[in-house]
C-alpha cells in the first residue's frame, strides 16, 4: 500500500501541541472572511436570475472548505503536504 501516508505517532504524555489552537483560530478566520466576502457580493447577485444565486451560493458554501485539507494537516502534522 504505496498510497497510505503514515502520520507520526504521538504519546499521551506529549505536551499539547500550539497548532491545534492557531489551526482552529485559522478556521474561525477563515470563514468570517470567507461569509464577509460573500455577505458583501449580495448586492450584485440579488439582482441575478434565482436559479443563478442559487448555484452562487451553493458553490460558495462549500468552497471555502478546500482550504481546510492542509489546514487540518498542518495541524496534526506541522507539514503542509
Amino acid at each position: 500500500m504505496d498510497h497510505v501516508r503514515e502520520f507520526p505517532v504521538v504519546s499521551a504524555d506529549a505536551p499539547p501541541s500550539w497548532r491545534k489552537p492557531a489551526g482552529v483560530l485559522a478556521i474561525l478566520l477563515l470563514i468570517a472572511v470567507w461569509a464577509a466576502l460573500v455577505a458583501s457580493l449580495s448586492g450584485v447577485v440579488g439582482g441575478w436570475h434565482w436559479a443563478a444565486q442559487a448555484l452562487f451560493y451553493l458553490v460558495a458554501g462549500v468552497a471555502w472548505i478546500l482550504p481546510l485539507k492542509p489546514l487540518l494537516l498542518w495541524m496534526e502534522t506541522g507539514r503542509w503536504r
